[in-house]
């Protein structure tokens, strides 16, 4: 099978992390990859905030789980996030952050990063202690956030697929 597709094929949603992080040459390369994700007229309207700063992390993900109303990690237990913000002008933005999301899970697993989209990112960052974070990442208002990719490294078993569902395939 081609590897291009073997990617997309095999590609989990983990939710069971051990700690580790990613080095930066290899979060550098999902990075270039997140930006190289199809954008509406190709306006490459999104930002990227990397993050590796365990408080940092620590701390929006006590943000999400305050709007997902608990108290566990909605993280997971990993330790790098990349936030994809989008300017929220653009009518195409929730489509250009969602292009990136996907780019960056593919590019991670594809590298042997294991990867999970976490929502909330909105909520997050269009709260006062978000609004905060923005601020001093030199990211302004007219962005919001459109997810958080959360990577590392799986704790356990890698997730089996499930089966896929039928009849959600017309063809004409």
């Amino acid at each position: 099978m081609n590897s291009a597709l073997e990617t997309l094929i095999t590609r989990r949603s983990v939710r069971a992390y051990d700690g580790r992080q990613p080095d930066d040459e290899t979060l550098d390369r999902i990075v270039e990859a997140g930006l190289y994700a199809a954008s509406g007229m190709n306006c490459q309207a999104t930002k990227l905030v990397v993050c590796k700063d365990i408080k940092t992390v620590e701390l929006m993900s006590e943000l999400n789980a305050a709007v997902l109303g608990t108290d566990s990690d909605p993280f997971y237990g990993a330790k790098t996030v990349i936030v994809v913000f989008a300017d929220r002008n653009r009518f195409t933005a929730v489509e250009d952050g969602s292009l990136v999301m996907g780019n960056l899970m593919n590019a991670a697993h594809a590298l042997g990063v294991d990867s999970c989209w976490i929502h909330r990112a909105k909520e997050v960052f269009d709260g006062e202690q978000g609004r905060a974070l923005k601020a001093k990442w030199g990211i302004g208002d007219e962005y919001m956030g459109v997810g958080n990719c959360i990577l590392g490294y799986h704790a356990g078993e890698y997730p089996e697929a499930k089966e896929r569902k039928a009849d959600r395939v017309v063809k004409i």
